[in-house]
């Protein structure tokens, strides 16, 4: 046994000492500068999601991931630098697979506009493409694929998932309360179908978010809004056909994409940047104007919440994010603050004390609310600092509401064998236990609480809307709304994405529209080196947890798939938390 804990420990220190020289190693590798050479063409591969948050500086080759290296505020600031860039000759953009919300999409689109405006050219190059990936290669002057692909255009669907059968199998009930009464957030675990308020809000959401993409489709290729959902309906289309109805260019394999593009760019050979090179090669320099975007990705927990793989937080937790608020508040050099919001809510809690933080921030410097793909519930909630509050058509706001729920593992219990035998002192004291039903008490217990939390959020919307809390409480009841329904309701000020947003922020902090800013990301980015770091401290951490038998884990069915589903991990439950969440996580496809 003494060997071999000596053998442990040795190996340990030598796992850690490897560790720290290749996060030295690779730290400087980090530090490489990127060049741009005349002629070059910009090659845009959106693949996945775009993130709102830097992901970890990655400056191996074979770990680098070049399609999502990039934030949707570093692509806004590329492209923009990219039109003036005398060395920029055209862009290439190559969309696959692409999971990025509506919203992402509407800016980055937005983007890619504003770029040609310079005269230079877009050519866009699909691979298997859907409605996503031809809604972004609709910006693009030409677009192109292989003779023997297929444009898989065929409209939107929204498919909620209901585990109740499953559940009922298991012996498992989830009891829940909530306020508002489209606040169904675990109707997935407690039906097993819509409610008529969520068939209400689904097809309000697909009717309006499919108008807004038929209609920008119709708009850039020149066709009647008519047409387009004639060709729509007619998906998928064959090649010939896509091209014959002018929705593609030409039928070209890869090689005579990019001998066409050479010609248009006037080059006599390609040189090719990345988005993510790009991106490095264009980092802003030190400026007297300093505006920081703080942002806010991801469900609401409080305090730290588990790292990923590479030591990183998931979504926004309180403590981490009022650090960052407060270091934004403390450096004098900032003059204003765009808050970009990405997040379906969470803990109700967690966002109470992050709104407290955004409103002390605001009271000390300009401010402006850039929301995402998601800003509902929560994400909605630290929003509330009365500041300008700007959303893209498809985003996906609103969702005043509160819900709590827990569940009741006892059926499950009784069919394998476990039996718990408990002692309490206090009336509530089994009141969050897995092994016993709410009651009556409890439930009216619970109720109290939720109630009072939901008049809370009715009461700081009312006052950042400037409107009367019964006009508010009409448009909430846990009813989430696209951005362009909350526009003309007065839940948002303005439907526009982060160029508007930069021209307000320098309007209130007193900045020149022409003047040059220097725009510091919150989180930033961080080194290889240091999540290195940061997940071998967490993670001695957990070990000393699990040493001590300090963490019991209980299994939920499908967990994985429920957190794919809901938008958030279905063990916020188990910890007792009231929730201020998305009633669904939703996926137009």
């Amino acid at each position: 046994m003494k060997k071999f804990l000596i053998g442990l420990l040795t190996g340990l220190v030598l796992a850690g000492m490897i560790v720290f020289i290749a996060g030295l190693v690779f730290a400087s590798l980090g530090d490489r500068k990127v060049k741009v050479a005349d002629g070059s063409v910009l090659v845009m591969r959106l693949e996945g999601d775009v993130p709102e948050k830097p992901q970890t500086d990655m400056p191996i080759p074979f770990l680098e991931k070049e399609g999502n290296a990039v934030t949707v505020t570093e692509i806004w600031r590329s492209l923009d630098r990219a039109s003036s860039d005398s060395k920029i000759k055209a862009i290439i953009l190559e969309p696959h697979n692409t999971a990025m919300g509506w919203a992402k999409m509407q800016e980055i689109r937005a983007d890619l506009v504003k770029f040609k405006k310079s005269g230079k050219p877009i050519y866009a190059y699909l691979r298997n493409p859907g409605l996503r990936e031809y809604y972004l290669a609709s910006a693009a002057d030409k677009i192109y694929f292989t003779p023997t692909d297929v444009l898989y255009i065929k409209g939107l669907r929204a498919e909620l998932t209901y585990y109740k059968g499953t559940l009922d199998k298991l012996g498992v009930q989830m009891e829940m309360e909530h306020a508002g009464k489209y606040k169904d957030a675990l109707d997935s675990f407690v039906r097993t179908s819509m409610t008529p308020e969520t068939r209400e809000v689904m097809n309000s959401f697909l009717d309006d978010l499919y108008g807004q993409i038929v209609t920008t489709i119709a708009g850039s290729r020149k066709k009647s809004e008519a047409e387009v959902r004639a060709m729509i309906d007619d998906g998928p289309l064959l090649s010939k056909v896509s091209v014959e109805r002018g929705l593609i260019d030409g039928l070209l394999f890869e090689d005579q994409f990019y001998d066409e593009v050479k010609k248009v760019a006037g080059v006599p050979e390609l040189k090719k940047i990345s988005m993510a090179e790009y991106s490095q090669a264009n980092r802003a320099t030190d400026t007297r104007n300093k505006i920081a975007i703080l942002v806010g990705d991801g469900a609401i927990t409080r305090g730290s919440s588990p790292a990923s793989a590479l030591g990183e937080e998931s979504g926004i937790t309180s403590t981490s994010m009022m650090k960052q608020i407060r270091q934004i508040r403390d450096d004098s050099s900032i003059k204003g603050v765009i808050l970009r919001v990405d997040s379906p809510g969470g803990d109700a809690i967690a966002s109470d004390e992050i709104l407290r933080e955004m409103k002390l921030l605001s009271q000390k410097k300009p401010m402006v609310i850039s929301m995402s793909d998601v800003a509902a519930s929560g994400g909605y909630y630290i929003s509330m600092t009365g500041d300008p509050v700007l959303a893209y058509p498809g985003t996906i706001t609103g969702s005043i509401g509160v819900i709590f729920g827990k569940v009741n593992l006892r059926g499950l219990y009784d069919k394998i064998g476990v039996t718990k035998d408990t002692l309490i002192r206090g009336k509530n004291a089994a009141i969050d236990s897995e092994y016993t039903a709410l009651g009556p008490d409890g439930r009216k217990k619970l109720k109290e609480g939720i109630d009072e939390i939901y008049q809370t959020f009715l009461g700081h919307v009312a006052s950042a809307r400037k409107k009367d809390v019964k006009v508010i409480e009409d448009l909430a009841q846990g009813r989430a709304w696209l951005g362009s329904q909350a526009k003309s309701r007065g839940l948002v000020d303005e439907l526009g994405g982060l160029d508007r947003s930069l021209e307000l922020i320098k309007e209130k902090a007193k900045i020149g529209p022409n003047e040059k800013v220097a725009l510091m990301l919150f989180p930033p980015k961080k080194t290889l080196f240091e999540q290195l770091f940061a997940k071998t401290s967490q993670a001695t951490t957990r070990m000393w947890m699990l040493a001590n038998g300090e963490t019991t884990r209980i299994v939920i069915p499908f967990e994985k798939q429920m957190e794919s589903e809901l938008g958030f991990s279905p063990r916020l439950l188990l910890d007792g938390h009231i929730l201020g969440m998305l009633p669904y996580h939703m996926e137009f496809r």
